[in-house]
């Protein structure tokens, strides 16, 4: 167990570089914009009294280095300034959208895993068959496909027939049944995108340990093909299965910009794209780093499941 102390605190200690980092090249690529945030706030009938007075609130006469550890440790207390599209704090516009991409993230990975898996199972059991041609071929056409195109098929064909709506409409306090209604098609075109990946490295781990020895012992004794897979072959294939659906969830909070904007979902990736064209850029440093905090905890745990399902990582000599 020490040994799991000790990789959690060094992966932990290398994701807190990692955020440092990202968090550098945040800042000073928002810093390399051209054009000047004062007057793009003010607009061009601002007089350069009025200019100046708002250079000094938003702190753009101070260097740099300086704007950025003011930034940074405002971050680290859950401050990130305020919003100077409609003047409220960042958190709390956060604080609003947040939710709702956790839940569509969540929405969709409930479907995507079991999918997958199930499919994947299947795949490596049925191989070379024409099931396994065919989840195939429709997995890499997945892959290839966009995800704006994905959502656009998606409302040619459920949402203008009246199935399902094609813009989100998100209700406080509204049933759990009628949110899942709503939000029915972006979580769709995100399983369709993440089930493609999660399904092709579970059919390949599970076909990799059928070729072992003592899987071949197994069929030696008669057991079933599907026992042998279920029994002997997927515990042993957990550790890159969970890594690909940890890295696929990272995806799922992180990678939902395009979707959301196409549903028109009220979520991060919605606040962020509005916020890049409102240039209210205080926003989009806090929503972006909110996304690489998120993608670094998943790695971790990723790796840490990984290692707890695999003895020989471990238990290293």
């Amino acid at each position: 167990m020490s040994a799991i102390w000790r990789m959690i605190a060094q992966r932990l200690a290398l994701g807190l570089l990692t955020l440092f980092i990202v968090s550098l090249l945040i800042f000073f690529a928002t810093e390399l914009l051209p054009g000047d945030l004062a007057r793009q706030l003010l607009g061009n009938s601002a007089t350069p009294e009025t200019l100046a007075v708002l250079r000094e609130q938003l702190g753009l006469n101070d260097p740099a280095p300086l704007r950025y550890w003011n930034w940074l440790t405002g971050a680290l207390q859950g401050d990130f300034g305020v919003s100077m599209g409609n003047q409220r704090p960042i958190s709390e516009l956060i604080g609003a959208r947040l939710g709702n991409t956790i839940f569509l993230a969540l929405y969709a990975a409930a479907m995507a895993v079991p999918i997958s898996l199930v499919l994947g199972v299947l795949a490596a059991l049925w191989r070379n068959s024409v099931f396994d041609k065919v989840v195939n071929a429709l997995s890499l056409t997945s892959i290839s496909f966009p995800e704006f195109f994905v959502s656009y098929i998606l409302i040619l064909w459920l949402a203008q027939s009246g199935i399902f709506p094609s813009m989100v409409r998100v209700v406080p306090g509204a049933e759990l049944s009628d949110r899942l209604w709503q939000t029915f098609l972006p979580a769709l075109t995100l399983t369709l995108v993440v089930t493609a990946h999660m399904m092709r490295m579970t059919r390949a781990a599970i076909i990799n340990l059928l070729a072992l020895p003592y899987i071949e012992m197994a069929r030696l004794k008669g057991i079933s093909p599907l026992r042998i897979v279920l029994r002997h072959a997927l515990p042993n294939a957990l550790a890159p299965i969970i890594n690909v659906i940890a890295l696929n969830l990272a995806y799922l909070i992180t990678g939902v910009v395009v979707v959301e904007v196409v549903f028109v979902y009220p979520g991060l990736g919605q606040l962020m794209v509005d916020s890049v064209t409102n240039r209210d850029i205080a926003v989009v440093q806090a929503v972006a780093l909110i996304f690489a905090a998120a993608y670094v905890l998943l790695n971790l745990l990723a790796d840490v499941l990984s290692t707890i399902t695999n003895p020989r990582l471990l238990h290293r000599r």
